[in-house]
């Protein structure tokens, strides 16, 4: 399966000049002719979001963008969409720089990279362009609540929770699962991989509060008032994921629904304390993948 990845180019469609569509076919045509698919793509699954993510019900909607974290991590390619492209809404171009300036695009290539590595990522920025993402990418990409976010441009109204709070147990897994491997030993792990988790863990150590904030500052409105409040993020949950693996206690990834388990329910519980609510249902099989061969015309 590939995740392609994009922006969005206009507040109510994704892709609504096809640039990017144009781009994708181009980009899956090219990595199916490089490792010898059969080039009809009759073969090859993709996860597109909008594509993807039923836009009828709000409720299953929601559920099935918090299900983006799991497929990103496991997806066998990862084809970053970014052609300059005008936004259909703004005086304003959408290239690879905006792109990678997006939280939910950074936490993407965060959750993809942290299992996999970046050996089967790639960036398409025109149709004859397919290219390996440098090494060293992903020290920006880790920065992921650095980035922007429309609820936060919008300052929350009419909305709960910020996004940034639903991805708390995504990437406390994904972290988890990186330092044990680490604290254990990657069993068969050849010099790359050993390599590869090494340089993500030194990178987080050396800056841990800027990549798991312990609390962020939202903005909302109440009956008409502009409100700033310091809320909880990660709070102590790494240094605590971390002192759990160093004394043997250890955690587990429920891949069925996306949730973090410890052997005690009082770290899920404290884990959803810092996020939002209903985080025990991260992963819905709401959200579908699609054959390459039958996506709908003009998607993206």
């Amino acid at each position: 399966m590939s995740s392609l990845p994009h922006q969005w180019t206009s507040f109510t469609a994704p892709d609504p000049s096809n640039n990017q569509y144009t781009v994708m076919c181009a980009a899956m045509r090219k990595l199916a002719k490089e490792n010898g698919w059969d080039e009809s793509l009759k073969d090859v699954f993709a996860w597109i979001d909008y594509s993807c993510i039923p836009q009828a019900n709000p409720s299953t909607q929601n559920l099935a963008i918090r299900s983006l974290a799991a497929y990103a991590s496991s997806a066998t390619w990862f084809i970053i969409i970014a052609p300059d492209t005008a936004h259909a809404d703004l005086d304003d171009t959408c290239d690879l720089d905006t792109y990678q300036k997006r939280m939910w695009c950074r936490a993407e290539q965060v959750c993809h990279s942290m299992r996999n590595g970046t050996d089967g990522m790639f960036v398409a920025e025109a149709k004859d362009k397919l290219v390996p993402l440098k090494n060293d990418h992903f020290i920006e990409s880790l920065r992921v609540f650095d980035g922007g976010l429309t609820c936060c441009r919008l300052e929350h109204k009419g909305m709960g929770a910020c996004d940034r709070e639903s991805l708390v147990i995504p990437l406390l897994g994904l972290y988890g699962e990186l330092f044990r491997a680490a604290h254990d030993g990657i069993k068969g792990g050849n010099a790359d991989t050993l390599s590869s988790v090494a340089a993500f863990l030194e990178e987080i150590e050396k800056h841990q509060e800027i990549i798991f904030p312990r609390t962020f500052q939202r903005v909302r409105w109440h009956k008409n008032k502009r409100i700033v409040e310091e809320v909880m993020l990660f709070g102590d949950l790494i240094d605590r994921m971390k002192a759990r693996i160093q004394n043997g206690i250890g955690f587990a990834i429920d891949d069925e629904v996306g949730t973090v388990t410890t052997g005690g329910s009082d770290f899920i519980r404290h884990g959803v304390v810092h996020g939002s609510s209903n985080y025990e249902s991260v992963v819905s099989s709401a959200a579908r993948v699609v054959p390459m061969d039958i996506q709908p015309s003009g998607e993206a």
